[in-house]
């Protein structure tokens, strides 16, 4: 006779795989920030940022903004940051956490 599915252990064992998944990616926007400089930007300011990042309709400016987002991962660790670390987000990247200050933001 087959052994009956624990319905409610799966389900807790789910719901714990999801959180501990959403803290990992706020983790890791939280080292992007910070790798990135933003965290030097007033919250209000990075807010705004992000804002107008996500309702922008230009896919050529959210085009060079991605690939701005890959180049940001691929440079040495020397230079990716004030934390002299390379960013560990680089799952970030692909999930379109690219520098939504565009490509005319100086460096």
């Amino acid at each position: 006779m087959r052994k009956p599915r624990d319905y409610d252990a799966e389900l807790k064992a789910l719901t714990d795989k999801a959180r501990q998944l959403r803290e990992q990616k706020l983790r890791q926007l939280g080292e992007l920030v910070v790798a990135s400089g933003a965290d030097a930007l007033p919250v209000e300011q990075l807010a705004g940022v992000l804002l107008h990042a996500v309702e922008i309709k230009d896919a050529a400016t959210k085009e060079g903004w991605r690939k701005r987002g890959a180049a940001f991962f691929q440079r040495a660790p020397a230079t990716s940051g004030s934390t002299g670390e390379q960013p560990r987000g680089a799952a970030a990247a692909g999930s379109g956490a690219a520098s939504p200050s565009g490509p005319d933001r100086a460096e």
